[in-house]
């Protein structure tokens, strides 16, 4: 699974990417200031279920803080799109074809109009930010619309000659947008197309297509950045009333990354995504820091509940792409071979079966399955057992 990390340049992309990964991606206030995409791990997170079991898990990838559990996934900044993106411009096709490698997009948007739409800086509050949000609906769809009707008259016109129905072609042509055959199908459903004559197929239902194919492959949300800067809140609400369609989510790119670079240096106790953080020893604290960690509290974290950021990573694989957090133990030993109490968990599909987590084990493992045992009820459950988030299950194999 991979995040993409999207918006127009200078809307504070690689501070955030930054702030999810502590990742170096290069900052600055000017267009284009990332020309090739910046690859990190951030993290989601999930109620650890160590506490269930009252012991401390010993993670090996990740990490877990007050039984909080933080679940490693990767992570991609992509340069900065300008309008014209689908047509070349910006170096917009790089950009795009880049993209396509994400399973789910966040869409940074700078919710207090401090930057226009070339990515230069303006008056806070003088640029609409929901224009960022309809220019990249246009540049993704008109993208997918240019794959969808490469060679298109050629391509339907054998298809009718050879009265043959367009799903299966068409769900080749678009495999690699991740475009599958049944997601064809649901989308001639719902409009209504004729599958034996696509040359009767209109302008205007090829980008009804496109549009409906993109959202089913590149699902969305909005980070509404830079919300710690007067006034941006008026926009937030406006977007939010604006687009019921999407998840959006207020967020300080600025604020989580200061956060954890503070954590970092050993100078406050800090959960990402909770509401507070504990300074260990405000003598270590310039005023500076003491002024900027003060802001924060009372005007990101106590207004919102958190900078946002974490939000904004959980929603994206939990509620976009409905994931689910799996843990492997036994039911008469939580622990592997080195000691190491609950070390895995793996995000899987939420539609995940007992025999899909055993694959995603290993090979041998999904081979050789007998019987998974749901360790918290100890019920014993077959290969088409459907898992829920948090599950903690022990597969049991064959010789």
């Amino acid at each position: 699974m991979l995040v993409g990390i999207v918006g127009k340049p200078s809307s504070g992309k690689s501070t955030f990417f930054r702030a999810a990964t502590l990742a170096e991606a290069e900052i600055a206030n000017y267009p284009f200031t990332t020309i090739k995409p910046n690859h990190g791990v951030g993290y989601v997170k999930v109620d650890c279920a160590d506490k269930d079991f009252k012991v401390q898990c010993n993670p090996r990838f990740g990490y877990c803080i007050n039984h909080k559990r933080f679940v490693p996934v990767d992570m991609l900044d992509v340069a900065g799109l300008v309008p014209g993106a689908h047509m070349g411009h910006g170096r917009g096709s790089e950009f795009l074809d880049d993209l396509n490698q994400a399973h789910v997009l966040i869409h940074v948007v700078d919710i207090s109009g401090s930057v226009n739409e070339k990515g230069e800086p303006v008056q806070p509050l003088s640029y609409d930010p929901m224009n960022d949000i309809r220019f990249l609906e246009v540049e993704l769809d008109m993208w997918y619309y240019r794959n969808l009707t490469k060679g298109w008259e050629k391509f339907a016109r054998q298809l009718q000659q050879e009265k043959k129905e367009v799903q299966k072609p068409l769900a080749k042509q678009l495999s690699f947008l991740r475009v599958t055959e049944d997601m064809v199908k649901e989308v001639i459903r719902r409009f209504n197309l004729d599958v034996n004559a696509p040359l009767k197929w209109t302008e205007a239902e090829l980008k009804n297509m496109a549009r409906e194919l993109r959202l089913m492959t590149k699902p969305m949300l909005i980070a509404a950045n830079k919300i710690d800067i007067p006034g941006s809140e008026k926009n937030y609400e406006r977007v939010k009333a604006a687009f019921p369609e999407y998840i959006i989510i207020p967020c300080s790119g600025d604020s989580e990354l200061a956060l954890k670079e503070a954590a970092k240096k050993g100078l406050i106790d800090y959960i990402p995504g909770e509401s507070k953080f504990t300074v260990k020893d405000e003598s270590k604290l310039t005023d500076k820091q003491k002024l900027a960690l003060n802001f924060i509290q009372k005007n990101v974290l106590d207004k919102f509940g958190s900078t946002g950021i974490q939000d904004v990573l959980d929603a994206a694989v939990f509620k976009l792409l409905k994931y689910i957090a799996i843990f492997p133990g036994g039911v008469n030993k939580l622990s592997d071979k080195d000691g190491n109490v609950i070390p895995d968990c793996f995000l899987l599909p939420g539609d995940s079966t007992a025999l899909d987590f055993a694959y995603s084990l290993h090979t041998d493992l999904g081979d050789k399955f007998i019987r998974a045992i749901d360790v918290r009820t100890k019920m014993v459950v077959g290969k088409e057992h459907k898992l829920k988030h948090r599950d903690v299950m022990e597969i049991i194999t064959g010789k």
